[in-house]
């Protein structure tokens, strides 16, 4: 098995075995507010364990309040997160060069509130969101595959906010294309996606530049409607939710101690890997998520 991917907490990666294993999925599921973007940035800003560069952050939210990448990533890790636009790349031909920006960081939807999920969207609200996903589709395959050709193994996807359905999100729909289409499918049949009719004149470079998807990590971040670890752990799991299908899951709540209210996690499964079991008291401080 390959090196562990370290999730920048030591005492979290301790309680997993020594890390995230490469080449899975990992959800961390908490209320707003608990922690999850900052572990998120610690996450994916982490390149200490042999990597040769940091992750990469796709933030879906659409709410009106802005997730604080930028600023988060700067606190805690001296990071200066870098943004990509998502107008469609039409610039392909140096898309191979080392010199290339892809960007580490690429929010896709503008913050305008609007409803994510179909069945409290009208016709009219729907319609636009799939034709908004559709426009940007090609800036978003481009910016995964540009920084896995690169050498990128971490990607966080932040913004998963809460319905009652998981099959009416369009955040979730956006985010299994992202996993099953980008992040765990051939290199070369990504290319082919993004350059579509120029793919031959650029297949030797694809060639050249494969990259091993069960190198590659992925930490997903959902907005849950509970906001107390006890509701979190006691949730269940449907075999069509995709918390069922994460390698790894992790809950971030609230929880009552000695009269006062404090923050812990919670292991709820760690596929292929022993684990703790434990309830784990953490705080939030300017160098992000810590565990005493």
């Amino acid at each position: 098995m390959d090196q562990r991917h370290s999730t920048g907490v030591p005492g979290l990666d301790k309680r997993l075995g020594g890390g995230l294993i490469p080449g899975t999925l990992t959800v961390l599921v908490g209320a707003t507010g608990i922690g999850k973007t900052q572990l998120g940035i610690q996450f994916s800003g982490h390149n200490l364990d042999g990597e040769n560069r940091r992750g990469i952050i796709f933030d879906m939210s659409a709410r009106g309040d802005a997730q604080h990448h930028v600023g988060y990533a700067n606190r805690i890790m001296d990071w200066d997160l870098r943004t990509t636009g998502n107008e469609t790349s039409s610039q392909l031909d140096d898309f191979f060069s080392s010199d290339r920006f892809h960007g580490d960081y690429l929010r896709t939807f503008s913050y305008q509130g609007r409803r994510v999920a179909r069945n409290k969207a009208d016709f009219d609200e729907w319609r636009d969101w799939q034709a908004e996903l559709n426009s940007r589709l090609d800036a978003v395959i481009s910016f995964f595959y540009g920084n896995f050709v690169q050498g990128t193994t971490r990607v966080v996807v932040d913004g998963i906010e809460p319905v009652d359905r998981p099959e009416d999100s369009i955040q979730l729909q956006l985010f299994e294309y992202i996993y099953h289409q980008i992040l765990r499918k051939d290199s070369n049949w990504v290319a082919r996606d993004l350059f579509r009719q120029r793919y031959r004149e650029f297949a030797s470079a694809a060639e050249t530049n494969c990259y091993d998807t069960s190198r590659i990590s992925c930490l997903l971040l959902c907005t849950s409607y509970e906001s107390m670890l006890d509701e979190l752990i006691s949730r269940p799991l449907t075999q069509s939710d995709l918390l069922s299908n994460a390698n790894t899951l992790i809950y971030l709540g609230k929880y009552r101690e000695d009269g006062h209210i404090g923050r812990a996690l919670y292991v709820a499964k760690h596929r292929g890997s022993a684990c703790t079991d434990e309830i784990v008291p953490f705080r939030i401080g300017q160098a992000g998520l810590s565990i005493p």
